[in-house]
């Protein structure tokens, strides 16, 4: 009987879960979204949560024990410098899946594992380099938006 015995197997040994988990995780902190099967990350999902709140405690002690576990070192950077103080308002919920649709290869039905707010921090990203180059057209003394030559016309 498996009574109280719960826990994503993902049909891998102990070993290779936990490399597979390590690296999901941190492929979620570095990219903020992942995609991947429904059951991968729903074995990730509260590890990406232990560790952001990991992040919000900001403590050498819970630096040393992300770092531990993630892979890289600038993920450990990524997860205290910019995701523990984004998510410190939020008492947990740090992640999302959006279901995508079935793997053309083996018909694996696929997800999203995301950060929640990373849409924004995306448009964010995209908005200032609009400015940008609006604010280099207007110095170049053209108008913004319009191509060299036909501006002059």
């Amino acid at each position: 009987m498996r009574h109280r015995k719960g826990g994503f197997k993902l049909k891998r040994s102990l070993s290779e879960r936990r490399a597979l988990l390590r690296s999901l995780v941190t492929a979620v902190v570095l990219d903020e979204r992942i995609e991947t099967t429904i059951p991968k990350a729903k074995a990730a999902k509260p590890l990406v949560e232990k560790m952001i709140t990991l992040a919000k405690e900001g403590t050498l002690h819970s630096r040393r024990q992300a770092a531990a576990f993630l892979l890289t070192p600038d993920s450990v950077k990524k997860l205290f410098d910019k995701l523990g103080p984004r998510f410190g308002q939020r008492n947990g919920g740090y992640t999302r899946i959006v279901r995508v649709g079935f793997r053309q290869g083996d018909g694996a039905e696929t997800c999203k594992l995301e950060l929640v707010g990373s849409e924004l921090v995306r448009r964010a990203g995209e908005r200032a380099k609009r400015r940008e180059d609006k604010l280099k057209a207007l110095q170049e003394g053209r108008e913004p938006g319009a191509e060299g030559d036909e501006a002059t016309n």
